[in-house]
């Protein structure tokens, strides 16, 4: 496995930690999470975005995925700590499920240019936990970030 593959593990019960690295600065790898403009590009593994999007500390966003079958899948949340270029906190709610609500942190570190993501989604229950790990959401942020790291390359 190279550094550059997505890494998933249940740290404990409430969570899934998700760890990927990517050939550009933080700055950038931040600024690619910061605006639709960017998002469009790589969010939903690539795949046509609707986005609506208020980054800043309480500012909401909005995602609806346009899947090439003609599926849309529309996912929601809150920011509710934004340190750029390193830190960024949110909900996140799957609106195909509502109600259940997770909170997600984003870290970015750099070294020598290169990044790493480290994603932490913390679930109310283990039974929250569990149910997105077997919906697929591994298969899911491979693509994505694998688009977004396409994307990178395209920026840098």
């Amino acid at each position: 496995m190279s550094d550059h593959d997505l890494t998933v593990t249940l740290p404990s019960d409430l969570e899934i930690t998700m760890v990927r690295m990517f050939d550009a600065p933080r700055a950038l790898v931040f600024e690619a999470h910061a605006s639709c403009e960017h998002l469009r590009h790589w969010w939903g593994r690539g795949n046509p975005l609707d986005c609506e999007l208020d980054f800043r500390p309480g500012g909401a966003y909005r995602f609806v995925e346009h899947t090439p079958d003609g599926e849309q899948y529309a996912f929601r949340g809150e920011y509710r700590e934004i340190l750029a270029p390193e830190r960024i906190v949110r909900t996140f709610e799957y609106e195909g499920m509502p109600g259940h609500v997770c909170l997600e942190s984003l870290e970015l570190t750099e070294e020598h240019g290169r990044t790493t993501v480290t994603s932490t989604i913390r679930f109310d229950t283990k039974e929250e936990r569990d149910s997105m790990v077997a919906s697929g959401m591994e298969y899911g942020a491979r693509q994505s970030y694998d688009a977004l790291a396409g994307y990178l390359t395209k920026l840098g």
